[in-house]
């Protein structure tokens, strides 16, 4: 019988002593997994504007769809909060120009992608943004490539 209640606080102490450790691998791996999403935007903006051109009519835009995909499970922090929003990565009190993947773990500060390639030649625009996507699954994302008062790769969600 002392053996268990021994065995059991071993465990219970090496538990409580490893918990640190797992939470920080968890937060890391979120962050990683939501920086990856946030290059996926980044590829599909630059997919739909090379070997296209801008037009003015939304309806004849070239578009594409891609998905954003929040890490969930055992591994993945909670979110608390994940949207796509104008303005970029803020630096110095002023934000980049462009849209940046806005996502919150655990009650923490907010963390910023930037989702604009650095050799864009259009604006990237959000929607009726921000645009709040799923903190669990996927969201869908639909870029359309449009001439207004200049290039301009308008975000909008889809599913």
């Amino acid at each position: 019988m002392i053996r268990v209640v021994l065995t059991v606080l071993v465990a219970v102490a090496l538990l409580s002593t490893a918990m640190p450790a797992l939470e920080s691998a968890r937060t890391s791996t979120t962050a990683e997994r939501l920086d990856i999403e946030g290059e996926r935007v980044e590829r599909a903006v630059s997919g739909v504007v090379s070997g296209s051109v801008a037009v003015s009519d939304r309806s004849l835009a070239a578009r594409t769809t891609t998905t954003v995909r929040a890490p969930t499970g055992v591994t993945a922090a909670p979110i608390d909060r994940l949207a796509l929003v104008d303005g970029g990565v803020p630096r110095d009190g002023a934000h980049e120009r462009g849209a940046a993947l806005r996502y919150r773990l655990g009650g923490g500060p907010d963390r910023f992608v930037t989702v604009v390639p650095p050799t864009l030649g259009a604006r990237v625009v959000v929607i009726d943004g921000p645009l709040d996507l799923r903190t669990s699954g996927e969201s869908r994302i639909e870029l359309r490539y449009v001439d207004a008062d200049g290039p301009a790769v308008e975000l909008s969600r889809v599913g």
